[in-house]
């Protein structure tokens, strides 16, 4: 296929190299010159705009930071609704507002276009491993004309429901992340504080009750687990200005429904402490040392 993938960020760029990977001829557009740079080292097409990369392209992928990117990007006025031809399938893999990628995708509906939101779950390593799980909303058909394309960065590949179902999952799962995230760091501290060795109250933990994902895979505490963030000064990974950002789309998201969700407020908060504590490109992982001092 012919695919325009437009974001080629730290999630966006290995993904699209897992379609060239694959035989897909692809051309690419970012505003950051180094990322286009190793795009074309790679094998793939870096292109001037936007607007030029999509001309002819069967799939059109959308990896932007937020909901404003989108809306910018799909509806301005020199916009891809405005400079696409409705032939290509829209797919956003952004994670942004479901309100947002609701009205996104009615707009491109109107104007003939086939679209839908599949944001993506497994980190900068699930993309380069094309090992991501999709949460995808939109119809049935559009989903499945998408699927060769998705199996390709990922292995997992689940429709939610219709436009803006994807973004919603993506909204909850992340909510629960962070949730879980704070959790975690706070059990390793208190059990730190009490003599207890991390990595012998880690393994004790992830075999009882309070087995979480963070616990056996992405341990937040130091010198407990190699090769995750905190190993390495919480370099990499998911930032905690992007886990900033989605707290704060599912708390917009509550309120806009009236639904209680506490935890999640609060998580927001200490979030946005630790980002204004100069943390905000580190590991959200980091959260770890919140208050350490």
């Amino acid at each position: 296929m012919k695919v325009a993938f437009l974001g080629l960020g730290n999630m966006g760029l290995p993904m699209a190299l897992n379609l060239i990977k694959a035989g897909h001829q692809i051309k690419g557009f970012d505003l950051v010159q180094a990322q286009l740079d190793a795009f074309k080292l790679a094998g793939g097409v870096p292109m001037n705009s936007a607007s030029e990369a999509v001309l002819d392209a069967d799939v059109i992928i959308t990896m932007l930071p937020a909901s404003r990117h989108v809306e910018a990007l799909y509806l301005g006025d020199s916009g891809l609704l405005a400079t696409a031809s409705p032939k290509s399938l829209l797919i956003d893999c952004s994670t942004i507002s479901p309100k947002v990628s609701q009205a996104v995708a009615a707009a491109a509906k109107s104007k003939g276009f086939a679209m839908i939101d599949a944001p993506v779950s497994g980190g900068t390593a699930g993309a380069q491993a094309a090992s991501l799980t999709f949460m995808v909303g939109g119809d049935v058909a559009d989903v499945d004309r998408a699927r060769p394309l998705l199996e390709k960065m990922g292995k997992n590949i689940f429709h939610a429901g219709a436009s803006g179902s994807g973004q919603t999952v993506k909204v909850c799962n992340n909510m629960l992340l962070g949730i879980q995230m704070l959790g975690t760091s706070e059990a390793l501290r208190l059990g730190v504080a009490n003599g207890i060795d991390p990595k012998v109250l880690s393994d004790i933990m992830s075999k009882s009750s309070g087995r979480n994902w963070v616990l056996e895979l992405y341990n937040p505490c130091p010198g407990v687990m190699e090769n995750v963030p905190s190993s390495r000064a919480y370099a990499g990974g998911f930032g905690v200005d992007l886990m900033l950002k989605d707290l704060g789309l599912a708390t917009e998201n509550a309120s806009d429904l009236d639904a209680n969700v506490p935890l999640g407020e609060l998580s927001r908060k200490l979030y946005e402490e630790h980002s204004k504590a100069g943390n905000g490109q580190l590991d959200f992982s980091s959260i770890f040392n919140l208050r350490a001092d």
